[in-house]
């Protein structure tokens, strides 16, 4: 069995540890290697999409960034339990028209005794912004710098 911790049951330490780790993983914008953090059989629910295992994952991701560009995310820990963590979060991205989105919403995640998460429901939102209004800048499919603002610093 391949482990990806930290691993359940989280503490607060290690349930921010594993925000930040997803976070990281997003940024990358790499569908196989985002996939890698999920168990086989993972079932998500992604707006009005509902997926299961690796492969729709992959699916999934690569059809989201073919549309999403320039994507940036953060994530913060919202509460935990046991072997599950609520996550909210933000992401800017533009189209490929060049309009600029801000997407939030809150995760609810369930983990393997492994690790890996084994359910995702996200719920999101977005509304259009103007390029001045953009609030998340570092180097494209890199993690966020440790000091960067977070959702909270921006009132989100």
């Amino acid at each position: 069995m391949t482990l990806r911790p930290p691993l359940p049951p989280f503490t607060h330490e290690s349930a921010t540890k594993k925000v930040r780790l997803a976070e990281n993983g997003w940024n990358t914008r790499n569908p196989e290697e985002v996939a890698l953090a999920y168990t086989e059989d993972s079932r998500w629910r992604n707006r009005a999409e509902f997926v299961r295992g690796r492969e729709a994952i992959v699916g999934l991701l690569t059809r989201k960034w073919a549309r999403e560009l320039d994507y940036r995310l953060i994530k913060e820990l919202w509460a935990f339990d046991g072997n599950r963590i609520a996550v909210r979060f933000a992401y800017e991205y533009h189209d490929d028209s060049g309009q600029w989105h801000r997407a939030y919403g809150n995760e609810n995640w369930e983990f393997a005794a492994d690790g890996l998460m084994q359910h995702r429901h996200a719920s999101i939102n977005e509304a259009p912004i103007q390029p001045e209004e953009r609030k998340f800048f570092w180097d494209m499919n890199a993690p966020r710098p440790a000091d960067h603002p977070g959702l909270s610093d921006f009132g989100f």
